[in-house]
């Protein structure tokens, strides 16, 4: 045997030997997945991987960059614990999703599995949580994918880049790039995590072919900016999209939609900092840099820059340029209750109200108080917004993914239970999340706790067979439940009130009149499109 040969060999044994060494010391289940052995723990029944870190942190002097591979690591890692989250503010008082995360740290991009023991190629769920892109974390008790992957699929969670250190563009971060680009750092941590999972999720037990991306608010707004992403194409396979916002968004170097490049708001915080140029503003200390960059008024959003993202979103998706799959995509019925910052105050009379809706909606102002009247303006109010930003969205994905012949569910979340009712927050923003995760008995200290009851189970264990299901095949289905027909030729949805019903052409009207606000304000080039509705709506543009 020749000496190369044989020293390979013995390099090889001494390999698998170390490999079985640690594996025999552990009482913990182990994978060999192409990024390295890893270490979990079994939890009824499940194996659970947390905080495994899925690509090099760009940090420091490397902030602001594209995050890069790992390489294999050596040894075995221990994924026991979930890996700290992204710098954030702390939760202001009363809020009810606060869950401070316990660490914080630029060194962020880990995420967690949740696999069955016996698991071989099941479809596989990657979630990525909300919190206006400036807030959240994988690790959230909410978030917890045991009850998921006992109905037969893999649960990933992830951790990506938040506020100014995720969505920062600025000319000499262009300067930089190959592509000549900036900003849009969370959304490559979210495609870099889907290319580590299309990787290594077989080793799992998950099946790389069958990957949905889901995610609630940011989290469904990041799905809808995966769906426009060229570079995300093909790395998943359905979405689901849970009060996403086809909101209008910023371009790279030129004002646009009544918004300021991406690059003069970078040069405009950065002036506010003191901070002359990118080297001071990377030596900012990443937890100061985050609470300063939010009192000057930094808000993160994605970035038209022509190679990840090509145009707005709404563009995207009118030329039938996005992603080819299937889409589960919804709404609650009171998305604004607990969301009240971006509804507009009522006005003194109902006349007013009505002068200003015929002020700022012109021809269009008949059909809106039609379907937001004088005669509630409170509730008018927060419907306009709701339905402008989350009602619309989620319509407009089901039409347009049903033109391109795909399979397209649409559904209601209009639940309530005593505890939330009594705070005036029924079927309130992100109160489905509980029952999607079966988590009712885990949500954050001062959200208004599900009573637990078998009634309340059952709507709980409905939807996560219902999620599972779509994650499955495709086509959401809940043993003992109704059917749940495709948005089709009949506008077919779910409602989901003390029990889950079929209906029929959700909310009538609102979809027409959204939709033509929307496409005057693209055409014009001049006025956004997101919040800045009903009351709030600039004066109609020019034709």
């Amino acid at each position: 045997m020749r000496p190369h040969r044989r020293e390979a060999l013995i390099g090889a044994a001494a390999s698998f030997l170390a490999a079985a060494s640690a594996r025999a010391a552990s009482a913990g289940p182990q994978v060999d997945a192409p990024a390295g052995l890893i270490e979990g723990t079994l939890e009824d029944g499940i194996r659970v991987f947390r905080g495994i870190p899925y690509a090099q942190p760009p940090i420091g002097e490397g902030r602001w960059r594209p995050p890069q591979p790992l390489a294999r690591w050596p040894g075995l890692k221990k994924a026991l614990r979930f890996g700290p989250a992204a710098p954030q503010l702390k939760s202001f008082p009363g809020n009810v999703y606060a869950d401070d995360p316990p660490a914080m740290s630029e060194d962020c991009l880990s995420l967690n599995i949740w696999t069955p023991p016996d698991a071989r190629r099941l479809p596989v769920m990657v979630w990525i949580h909300g919190g206006a892109l400036q807030a959240g974390w994988s690790g959230e008790s909410i978030y917890d994918g045991a009850a998921l992957a006992s109905r037969g699929i893999v649960v990933v969670t992830l951790n990506y880049r938040l506020g100014v250190l995720g969505w920062l563009a600025h000319p000499e971060l262009s300067a930089e790039s190959p592509q000549g680009v900036s900003g849009n750092y969370g959304l490559l941590d979210q495609i870099a995590a889907l290319r580590w999972v299309q990787a290594n999720i077989g080793a799992f037990g998950g099946d790389p072919s069958r990957v949905t991306v889901a995610g609630e608010s940011a989290g469904g707004l990041s799905a809808l900016y995966l769906m426009a992403s060229p570079p995300a194409r093909g790395l998943f396979h359905r979405v689901i999209c849970e009060s996403g916002y086809m909101i209008s968004t910023p371009e790279l170097k030129r004002e646009a939609h009544g918004q300021p490049s991406a690059e003069s708001a970078g040069l405009a915080l950065a002036r506010a900092l003191q901070a002359p140029n990118l080297a001071a503003l990377r030596r900012l200390e990443a937890g100061a840099l985050v609470v300063a960059a939010a009192r000057a008024g930094f808000a993160p959003f994605g970035v038209v820059d022509g190679p990840t993202l090509p145009r707005q979103i709404v563009e995207t998706f009118g030329r039938g340029e996005q992603s080819p799959v299937a889409v589960l995509a919804g709404f609650n019925s009171g998305e604004i209750r607990s969301l009240r910052m971006l509804a507009p105050r009522p006005p003194a009379d109902p006349q007013a109200y009505e002068a200003a809706i015929r002020a700022r909606y012109g021809d269009l102002a008949e059909a809106f108080l039609r379907l937001y009247p004088s005669s509630n303006m409170e509730e008018s109010i927060l419907a306009t917004t709701r339905d402008a930003l989350y009602a619309w969205t989620a319509e407009r994905m089901v039409r347009d993914q049903t033109r391109l012949g795909l399979g397209s569910f649409l559904y209601e979340f209009d639940h309530g239970y005593p505890a939330a009712d009594a705070l005036r927050l029924h079927g309130f923003h992100a109160s489905e999340l509980p029952y999607v995760f079966g988590t009712l008995d885990r949500t954050p200290p001062q959200w208004p706790r599900p009573p637990a009851t078998l009634a309340e189970r059952r709507v709980s264990a409905a939807m996560t067979d219902y999620w599972a299901g779509f994650v499955a095949s495709g086509r959401p289905r809940a043993p003992g439940e109704p059917d749940w027909p495709d948005w089709g030729s009949d506008m077919a949805y779910m409602r989901f009130g003390p029990e889950p019903l079929v209906g029929h052409h959700p909310l009538p009207g609102m979809f027409a009149l959204n939709d033509a606000v929307v496409r005057r304000r693209l055409a014009s080039g001049t006025q956004a499109w997101n919040w800045n509705v009903g009351l709030a709506a600039p004066l109609p543009p020019a034709t």
